[in-house]
Formats: C-alpha cells, structure tokens, sequence
C-alpha cells in the first residue's frame, strides 16, 4: 500500500514562498509589493521571524461573515488590502448578478470615510463592480456610515458597500455590506454572508485579480447627502432653547454632515475640539479612536471645561455611534460619558414618548440581549412590544414595526424609517433636541436621568472583559459554566440559566449564557467577536425605596456580581 511522504518544514516553506510570490504578482499596491518582496527576501536569508510573519499573513485568510471584513493594512490574504478588497468587490458582484430578477440590472452604492486606502478601495470596488456588469454608484466624498446606510434605501440599489474600520486602531480598514430589497437596506445576515463569501473565495481561487474586468462607475450627486442631513433634521423640532454643547469627531468624518444637520433644525453649532474635528487617518490625539476608551475624551473635557458645556457629543470616525458626557462635579474631569445603556434607556424613553402606540399593531423597542432591561420596562409602560436580537444591528434594525433599537456599545437607531444601521448624527439630533427640551423646563439631563429611575427603577450595568492569549481558553470557561453551572454568582443565588447555544425563543443559536439571579438582577456571557477577550455583562435594577436607596441597591448588587464572576472565569 502507498504512503504519502510527510511534509517537511523545507516543503512548507517552499509551499508558502510560492503562494506570496503569487500573491505579490497580482497585487497593485506599490507600499504593499514593497512590503511582501522584503518579507519574501528575508525568508529566503533564513529570517526565522520574517518566516512567522509570513506564515500569519498566509496560512489563513481573512473571514468574510455578517460583519464583511476588517483587519490590518498590510499584504497578503490575511490582511486587508487591494487584492483582497478587489476579490471581495469581484465576489459580491457575481453574487449580486446571480440573485437578481430576470432582466435586472443590479446596483450597488459605495461609500467611504478618512482612513488609510478608503478611498482606493471604494474606487477599486466600483470599478469592479461596474466591469462585471453592476450599476456602480460611488458617493461624493468620504462621507459618515449613516450616510451609506440611508443611500441604499434613498437610490433603492440591491446593495450597499461602506469602507470603514469604524473606531479600530488606525492602521485597520474594513468593508460593511448591505443589502436593498426585502432586506431594506440592513446589513448582511445569514445565509447571505455565507452565499457571498463562496463567491469571494471561487475568485480568489479562479481569478487573476490585474485580469478582473473594470469600467467606468457613477458618482453619486449631492442630492443625496442633502436628503440625508433634510431626513435628519426633521427628527427635531424646533429647539426651545439653545444648548452650550461641545462635539468632538475623534478625527473621523462626522463633523461637516453634523453641522449641516444641525443648522437645518435650527440648533446653534456647538464648540469644537479642533484638535480632533478634521478627518485624519493617523487619529494622532488619541491611542484608541473609541470614545469607550480611556483618554479618549480628555480633550472633550478640557474644551468643556473652558466653556462651561452643558453636554458633549462624540461621534466615533465614521460617525455611526454616539458618546455623551454631562457635567459632574464629582469627577476630576468636570465630566461624566454616560454608559451606552443610560444613553439607549433615554433615548428610548424619548422615542416611547413620541410614538402613538396601535393596541392591535404596536411598534416595537429593540435592544440587544446584552444592552440593559431597562428599554424593557420603558416599552411595557407605554404599551409597546419589546423585542430581545442578538448583538449587532444587523438583527435589531430587522425588527418588524421597530421605533427605536439600541445596543450598549454606543449604538443608536432613532430614525428607522430613514436608515437601517445605527447612526450617531441622528441620535445626537434627538439627544440635542431633548436636552434642548429640558433645559426649556428648568432641568438637565442628569435630572432626567433621576426621573428615569424614579419612574422605571434604577438600573446599573457592567462589564467584565477578560482578554486571554490563548482563543481556546474562552472555549473552555464556556463548557465548564455549561458543564458545572453555578448555583450562586457571589452571594446572589441563581434562578435559571438559559444557552443560547442551540437558539432560544426566536433567536438563531449563538455562543451565549444568560444567568438570570433571583433577585431579578441578569449576567450574559460570551466571547467577542471580534477580539480574543471574553465579555459578562452584568445588569441589576432596583425599585425600592428613595432614589438614594434605590441607586445603592442596584450597584451593591452589581459590586457582588462583579467579584462572583470574576471567581468564576479567570
């Protein structure tokens, strides 16, 4: 009987030589070329770490899933760059050409925000697109998420590409996809993404990326930015008084559409901080574009601070989420960022407000399951339907009837008639226009806040998040939490613990625990996904007692979870 002859680490290295000396053949990047000839060369010198570097570009590739791609700039398929882009681009559009309707041509509307290569691989995508026979429609400018978002409903195109790697580090960039039709312009979802990925790796198999056909593409008129800030806009009435804010773009794209937003409804243009206001792809005053993280918001801060703000608005660089920060005295900052969850409960309140509910077809309030119950008890208050999605706005912006959705990772849907996608220049307008309101009745939004939690009981929330080196490592917290389930997180005894593992309720299965503890407080459990880090979110409520009481409550409680799951998982 034959055998195979085992591969040595000599045919390995051949084996990987060979496919980047392929890869370096098609690829039109000169700083990418440079990059992957230098790493070529330094194997072949017996550069043991080149040789690693090599084999962490190659030897996998980067994932094609419900979040499109995002990942590094740099050569090779395991990296974002124009051969992987143009295989992408080349992939959706065979996807796109075989779901059409007989006869129909599809379209495709591409946008882009200021990092490094957006532009290019916008036009390398349009281009593409257009040379395999798709109406390709590329926007003006670099221009925010929500702005792409809108333009897929706005021109009815099958399709919608945004190149953003959102508030990564600064020398990532990434590709979103969305989908026009029966999807109403909501990013890609199961099967979808599965269906285009096939697409993108038959191309990347088949295809010779200089030999992809290209052609000439449109670009969009300005008409179309202009119906997005007049949609905006009118989420607000006219202000009631004007409010001394301070905004921040964390050196991405939001500011030139967020004035024109702001203007149009009336309101007075905040103070900027100049240092971050402009696109700039380096992001060179912070060390993560996250507002979420540490230092993020210094500047905010200080420029507050010399105005005497009332509120600040932070948008991430491509604007689609939204930070708010208000006065505190007890803070060495002056300052306090609102979680996303008291931002999303607000908002969410403000959106019941406004909504007229149907007894026999209600709207729905969205969150996703790992965003605070609080929305819950505000849409059982004003007779809504409440609806639970797995994380992402992929799956809370496909609510039917949605009104408003959110999720706590800054993450707010205001207008779903217009944009299906979070949006932080909306969710500004209607933040703005409720402080506007409150401070017409001689109040802020930290007593609304108060209010919230005299009406709603408080809620306070947490997260624990454990990055390890390993990715195997979550793997096994999760089985051993399936396995030996707790009987008690602390002091707090357990109710019920549900696995979304095989789905639940209507909910598609996901690597998910949800801890319900009997004194109502709830924990989630699942590994990021997009990082290797575990992440518990700990929500606890209290309606007992006077709001002093009631805060102290809720946040014991979350102390006591703190400490009990982290016994539990590191």
């Amino acid at each position: 009987m034959a055998h195979e002859t085992p591969e040595t680490p000599t045919d390995r290295t051949a084996t990987l030589l060979q496919a980047a000396r392929a890869w370096l053949n098609q690829d039109p990047d000169p700083e990418t070329q440079a990059q992957l000839r230098a790493l070529i060369n330094a194997v072949g010198d017996g550069d043991t770490a080149a040789l690693s570097n090599l084999h962490s570009r190659f030897d996998t590739r980067l994932a094609f899933g419900t979040a499109g791609l995002r990942g590094e700039i740099s050569a090779g398929p395991n990296r974002m760059n124009r051969v992987l882009v143009s295989q992408a681009a080349a992939g959706l559009a065979t996807y796109l050409l075989r779901h059409a309707a007989p006869g129909v041509t599809p379209s495709v509307v591409i946008g882009y925000d200021g990092r490094k290569n957006s532009h290019v691989f916008a036009t390398d995508t349009a281009a593409l697109m257009a040379g395999a026979g798709v109406r390709a429609i590329l926007l003006p400018r670099l221009l925010p998420t929500p702005v792409l978002a809108f333009a897929v409903r706005h021109l009815d195109a099958s399709c919608g590409v945004m190149v953003t790697a959102s508030h990564n580090p600064p020398n990532d960039n990434g590709y979103k996809v969305y989908l026009g039709g029966v999807n109403n312009g909501a990013q890609i979802v199961s099967p979808d993404d599965k269906a285009i990925s096939d697409e993108i790796l038959r191309v990347a198999a088949d295809e010779h990326v200089p030999h992809l056909p290209r052609a000439s593409y449109e670009t969009a008129e300005e008409t179309v930015v202009q119906a997005y800030i007049a949609e905006t806009a009118s989420i607000a009435h006219t202000p009631r008084a004007q409010v001394n804010a301070v905004y921040t773009a964390m050196h991405g794209v939001g500011w030139d559409t967020t004035r024109r937003v702001l203007e149009k409804s009336g309101f007075d243009l905040p103070t900027l901080v100049d240092a971050q206001i402009a696109p700039d792809a380096a992001f060179p005053t912070v060390a993560f574009p996250n507002p979420e993280e540490p230092g993020a918001m210094d500047l905010a801060y200080e420029t507050a601070r010399e105005v005497s703000a009332e509120l600040i608005i932070a948008n991430d660089p491509d604007a689609d989420r939204l930070a708010v920060a208000i006065p505190d005295l007890s803070s060495a900052s002056g300052y306090r960022r609102l979680s996303g969850n008291e931002v999303g409960a607000i908002l969410g309140w403000r959106a019941a407000a406004l909504a007229t509910a149907d007894a026999s077809n209600p709207g729905a309030l969205a969150c996703s399951i790992v965003s605070s119950p609080a929305l819950h008890a505000v849409a059982d208050a004003y007779g809504l339907r409440f609806v639970e999605t797995l994380t992402g706005f992929k799956w809370v912006s496909r609510v039917p009837g949605l009104v408003y959705g959110f999720e706590e990772a800054l993450g707010y849907l205001v207008n779903p008639d217009s944009v299906r996608d979070k949006d932080g220049i909306s969710a500004a307008v209607a933040l703005l226009s409720l402080v506007s309101d409150l401070k017409s009745e001689g109040t802020t939004l930290a007593g609304y806040l108060d209010r919230f939690s005299e009406k709603f009981g408080h809620y306070a929330s947490g997260q624990i998040s454990v990055r390890v080196s390993e990715v195997s490592t979550i793997a096994l917290v999760m089985t051993r939490l399936r396995e030996s389930p707790p009987t008690h997180v602390g002091r707090i005894r357990v109710d019920e613990i549900d696995d979304f593992r095989w789905g639940l309720g209507d909910l598609p299965p996901s690597d998910v625990l949800r801890i319900r503890l009997t004194d109502g407080s709830r924990v989630m459990v699942r590994p990021s996904g997009t990082e290797p880090k575990l992440k518990v979110y700990i929500d606890t409520r209290s309606t007992v007692g006077t709001l002093v009481e009631r805060r102290a409550a809720a946040q014991a409680a979350l102390d006591e979870l703190d400490r009990g799951m982290r016994a539990l998982i590191e």
